[in-house]
């Protein structure tokens, strides 16, 4: 497991040179779930194998009967038999992962003790979706202490309404229906790249999963699946955040595996702000090049602008030249960061209104889901705790940009999704240590 620790980085400088990311730790977690449906070896490339969401579902899966094996960015998996269908609350609470075993363990063994999850801090993030489908394809579901007890005679196709595009649930859904008996079909379904790939690397593997228009997927459930060997999509997350630093620092930055198919509207919005970039073969180069301009957007499910670059977006809003204004729909407490970035200088207001046209799930609540950023306002370092991963690379931005050092607490949060991330920003240029 990766140890906890912190980042000193003393700022003020342009970030220049070229990084290269690492695949999605949003799609290799999920893929190694749903390997749990083969008793066949499968094997992925491009896997971030040194983060700790990667770890800790691997070490999840080895304790229900799986063997792994890591090499570089290669992750071998093999589970020929389940041996357990408890999951440790110790692992399971980790991060996100365990409720996604509920598909694999209930098709293979029948039942499935899964602790209540737990993850970063930026909202409630109900699994009320996940249980509600799985109840639908046939689980019945239980709450004894902190553990959901799940149990089916067999899992069967149905029709599932998801209210809200869930990511997660979405996931849940087409891992537990490939080897349900007869058709699943899922509307209002999420359709991100992550899941795309969940979608290639399960067909790969045997499935029979079709995609429609207005967010429906259907799945024939099939008898087996078998091993499959596939490539882990690039982190569209980690491409944005470096070139929200570039650009930010007033800096250069090539971003290899950065897809534009992966960040349409992300690029959009970083040309409405003033930020200039180039799209080559398999890589994009960010620079500033001129005063930035302030913008409002909103946050959205795919392919609307992503809730996890909103928060390194908002510091390139801070050294834009007036008023931008955010709208956060999908998590309605993902504003948690912003103290310490006032802490450092930056004015930001937050508020409980909608201040965007479109539909929310926060409005009339209490919850500060809007903000206002006033720019440009130098910002200084400071020492801060990090609350969450997406945060937690949003304060590496603004200690790269900031007057003076800055000490960032709570490293474990970034390392949960980005590899070396403390060498990739010395590879630019930053002054940054990590004790």
């Amino acid at each position: 497991m990766l140890k906890n620790s912190k980042f000193i980085i003393k700022g003020g400088k342009p970030l220049n040179g070229t990084v290269k990311v690492s695949g999605a730790k949003n799609s290799a977690t999920k893929l190694l779930v749903a390997s749990l449906l083969t008793s066949e070896e499968c094997e992925l490339h491009n896997s971030p194998n040194k983060i700790s969401d990667i770890i800790v579902t691997s070490r999840i899966c080895e304790k229900i009967g799986s063997e792994v094996n890591m090499a570089g960015d290669t992750l071998s998996i093999k589970t020929e038999e389940i041996k357990k269908i408890h999951i440790p609350e110790e692992l399971g609470n980790l991060n996100r992962i365990a409720i996604l075993l509920a598909g694999p363990l209930l098709l293979r063994k029948g039942k499935a003790e899964i602790p209540i999850p737990g993850g970063c801090k930026i909202g409630s993030r109900p699994v009320n979706f996940h249980i509600d489908a799985l109840e639908k394809l046939g689980a019945k579901v239980e709450i004894k202490g902190d553990y959901f007890i799940l149990s089916t005679d067999g899992l069967k196709g149905t029709n599932i309404h998801l209210e809200y595009p869930s990511v997660g649930a979405t996931e849940n859904i087409i891992i537990a229906s490939t080897l349900a008996k007869g058709r699943t079909i899922i509307t209002n379904a999420a359709v991100e790249p992550e899941i795309l790939d969940l979608i290639k690397f399960l067909q790969k593997m045997g499935a029979i999963i079709e995609l429609s228009t207005d967010r429906k997927i259907t799945i024939e459930g099939v008898d087996r699946l078998n091993g499959a060997i596939h490539s882990v999509i690039p982190d569209r997350n980690q491409a944005a955040s470096f070139a929200c630093a570039g650009i930010a620092s007033k800096g250069d930055i090539v971003i290899e595996n950065a897809i534009q198919d992966d960040l349409i509207t992300f690029l959009n919005s970083i040309r409405r702000v003033g930020g200039k970039f180039e799209v080559g073969e398999n890589k994009i180069r960010f620079y500033y090049d001129g005063e930035l301009k302030p913008i409002a957007l909103e946050t959205n499910v795919h392919p609307g602008f992503m809730t996890d670059w909103q928060q390194p977006f908002v510091i390139l809003l801070t050294q834009a030249e007036g008023i931008s204004i955010i709208h956060e729909t999908v998590y309605e407490q993902r504003f948690g960061y912003v103290e310490a970035l006032k802490k450092m200088g930056a004015e930001i207001e937050l508020y409980d209104t909608c201040l965007g046209g479109l539909p929310c799930r926060y409005a009339n609540t209490h919850y500060n889901h809007s903000a206002v950023v006033k720019g440009v306002t130098p910002l200084r370092g400071a020492e801060i705790d990090i609350p969450d991963l997406r945060a937690g690379f949003s304060y590496l931005i603004a200690a790269a940009i900031a007057e003076g050092e800055s000490v960032l607490n709570n490293t474990i949060y970034i390392d949960r999704g980005y590899e070396d991330i403390d060498e990739k920003f010395k590879s630019l240029g930053a002054d940054i240590s990590r004790v």
